[in-house]
């Protein structure tokens, strides 16, 4: 399931961030690329050291797993730190499929979902398209800032280049309690069915039994 979530930061942050980015200090993003991705992988990213990184990274995973949208999609059990990362004057991310596994030692985690995190206006920069290659075709995103595209991360995809100004973006990768992606569409489908469900008429015995089915396949399929 390849999903957009609009509106995950408010545009006052969206703005702050920005700012944060433009002090901050950025180095070559091959450091964090895999022998073979390093060979078509053309960006920046910001130092992680730093307390601004930290405390930005803190600010954007705070408004991600805060949103429901996300938690519904991605049931997330861990999460690597985040990085910014920054495109300009021609760079780009040719097409790669992400580790499977990522960090060390106790830290490691299994990569089940990727996701981009939009910081800068689509029209504010010519290319730097995210473009995913699934069974439908080749599909392109550029989506306003503060908004998100997930997908899983056994896709294959790429960064076109960047041609004018500048693509600033938040990256991460999630392992989820659901591990199979078919199942997480699943309980993605229902818990949508029986939100709108009580939006509608409120804790109906329909919204009772479905709450009940969302969280018994839950049971079977979880891994914590």
């Amino acid at each position: 399931m390849i999903l957009c979530i609009g509106n995950i930061l408010t545009p006052e942050q969206v703005v702050r961030i920005r700012e944060a980015l433009d002090d901050g200090q950025f180095e070559d993003g091959r450091k964090t690329a895999g022998w073979h991705a390093r060979l078509v992988k053309n960006n920046e990213q910001m130092a992680s050291g730093s307390r601004q990184a930290q405390e930005l990274r803190a600010e954007v995973e705070a408004a991600l797993t805060g949103h429901p949208l996300f938690q519904m999609a991605v049931r997330p059990r861990k999460m690597t730190p985040l990085i910014f990362s920054r495109y300009r004057d021609g760079m780009t991310y040719g097409n790669h499929v992400d580790d499977p596994v990522m960090g060390r030692g106790d830290n490691r985690i299994r990569t089940d979902i990727s996701f981009t995190l939009f910081l800068d206006d689509p029209d504010s920069y010519d290319g730097g398209e995210l473009v995913t290659d699934t069974t439908a075709g080749e599909q392109s995103y550029k989506l306003p800032a503060g908004s998100a595209v997930i997908y899983p991360s056994s896709t294959l995809h790429r960064v076109e280049p960047v041609t004018r100004g500048q693509r600033r973006v938040a990256i991460g990768w999630i392992q989820s309690t659901i591990r199979d992606p078919g199942q997480r569409e699943v309980l993605f489908d229902l818990d949508t069915a029986r939100r709108q469900i009580f939006d509608r008429d409120g804790k109906t015995d329909e919204f009772d039994l479905l709450t009940k089915s969302l969280a018994n396949l839950q049971r079977f399929w979880a891994e914590v």
